[in-house]
């Protein structure tokens, strides 16, 4: 089956084209124009989308050496995500499905980075314990099995990839932040300042990211330009470890509870170098497999999609030339 994924949920345009596992194409066109705003503006992206969704879709097509003709189904982002930016993909993935009378299916954007991971994985081991973390969510996941989800848990307030861009606008070290401040916390100290760790101690397996975001703002306001500019590798070699070692040790304390064979991370901040080398160090020490995301398929992009949509498909889903974007999709929804 060759699937041609969308996804424009956000401020990525991006196509791609899969037979079963392989990718054919991944093509992903990033919108630069949000960095003068720091931060995502909707209405820009959602115009940007409507500027580059045939092209892009068209370059995913020719890089896979097909036509329109040989596509059997396409998969596309229906939630969540920016409403304006989810209907461009939408819309265009349902003309497109009617014109070459193929079927369709909306995908959850999280189900999506979930299989970005497994991509990678011929035979994954099931219970696997998933932590997706990006700018707009954090949770811990239960997946039993293909397209068997369970959420164990999600943030209260911010979700990290967010606190890590309000840090960056803080620091005054431009949108976005993860990538930014991973680099300089590697010439870092970590242990220089004790940020907070909300939940850390909990038993619930849920997040908070505002009181964290709220630190580094009083640390910057009690000390003066000369000394931040000093010591700033060590102040985001700090939040960072106070943002991410609690994403660790829930992780971990959910895959040992629901007894998985597992732990997998997902999402833009999966990219996170030392979530990527300390999570996979502490899980395996615990005795679990540890599934890193290859780095390409960490932030938004349409292969992930595709492969969702994939195995949707192969059950003999399809969705209806009604369905609607929905911002605040659930993972696990169904669609009407």
């Amino acid at each position: 089956m060759i699937v041609l994924g969308i996804e424009t949920s956000c401020d990525e345009t991006s196509a791609a084209v899969i037979q079963d596992r392989r990718v054919l194409s991944n093509i992903i066109s990033s919108q630069l124009v949000h960095e003068h705003y720091g931060g995502v503006v909707p209405a820009l992206a959602s115009r940007a989308h409507l500027r580059m969704v045939r092209p892009v879709i068209d370059e995913a097509l020719n890089t896979a050496g097909m036509s329109k003709k040989d596509i059997d189904t396409i998969a596309v982002t229906h939630g969540p995500g920016l409403v304006g930016a989810l209907l461009v993909g939408l819309t265009f993935a349902k003309g497109m499905a009617l014109a070459l009378d193929i079927p369709y299916f909306g995908v959850n954007h999280m189900e999506g980075h979930i299989y970005g991971n497994l991509l990678s994985r011929e035979q994954p081991a099931f219970p696997i314990l998933f932590l997706i973390v990006s700018g707009g969510h954090t949770m811990l996941v239960l997946m039993r099995d293909h397209l068997d989800y369970t959420l164990l848990g999600t943030t209260r307030d911010d979700a990290v990839g967010e606190a890590f861009d309000k840090t960056a606008k803080v620091l005054g070290l431009g949108y976005p932040g993860g990538p930014v401040i991973d680099k300089k916390a590697r010439s870092g100290d970590p242990d220089f300042i004790r940020f907070p760790q909300a939940f850390l101690k909990d038993a619930h397996y849920d997040f908070s990211y505002s009181g964290l975001k709220t630190s580094v703002l009083t640390y910057t306001e009690k000390h003066t330009t000369e000394h931040l500019e000093r010591h700033m590798n060590d102040i985001c070699a700090s939040f960072q470890k106070a943002a991410i070692d609690v994403l660790i040790t829930k992780s971990l304390r959910a895959a040992k509870a629901h007894q998985v064979k597992a732990i997998a991370f997902a999402g833009g901040v999966a990219a996170n170098s030392y979530l990527r080398t300390h999570l996979t160090e502490k899980g395996r020490q615990a005795g679990f497999d540890v599934y890193q995301p290859e780095l390409a398929y960490c932030t938004d992009n349409a292969a992930m999609i595709a492969y969702a949509g994939w195995h949707h498909l192969q059950r003999g889903e399809r969705s209806p030339q009604n369905l609607n974007a929905v911002p605040s999709l659930p993972l696990g929804a169904t669609a009407p």
